[in-house]
């Protein structure tokens, strides 16, 4: 039974994001060179980077010296904001607010724990800014829980 699932669209958006976030600031990048330093499909990162431009962290340049390029600082963007752009919200119970579900007899109390779910994953995903992934160096609690024996196996 999968878990909480990380879209492919997801995946790809964070990657890319993170390397405009390497690069240069606004000093645009084509889509294919981007593709390519993450051996994505082309057509897919044209999708999530129109996406990403959309939710107001990337910006384009067309031209012969054209390209992407973020938007705003990568200190400002986290990987929620990456993720929220191109997915939406980071958690959802039949599509709707966790908050806004309701449950009777013994299962009254789950809208609580999907709604400590998303808070858990806001905790995490709203802690690590596009500007740690390009320095590879994760919040001190990021690595902590990253480094626990538990967070590697598969359960």
């Amino acid at each position: 039974m999968p878990g909480v699932k990380i879209s492919a669209k997801a995946d790809y958006a964070v990657r890319l994001a993170a390397e405009l976030a390497a690069a240069p600031p606004n000093i645009p990048i084509t889509g294919p060179a981007l593709a390519s330093a993450q051996q994505a499909p082309l057509a897919f990162c044209e999708n999530i980077l129109g996406l990403l431009r959309t939710g107001g962290i990337v910006a384009s340049r067309r031209g012969a010296e054209g390209g992407y390029y973020l938007a705003v600082p990568p200190t400002s963007v986290t990987v929620a904001d990456v993720i929220r752009a191109v997915d939406g919200p980071l958690a959802a119970v039949h599509g709707d607010a966790p908050e806004s579900v309701t449950y009777l007899g013994p299962a009254e109390r789950l809208a609580d724990v999907w709604i400590a779910l998303r808070a858990s994953l806001r905790d995490v995903l709203e802690g690590v800014t596009l500007a740690d992934l390009a320095a590879g160096k994760l919040p001190a609690r990021i690595e902590k829980l990253a480094a626990r024996p538990d967070s590697r196996t598969r359960r």
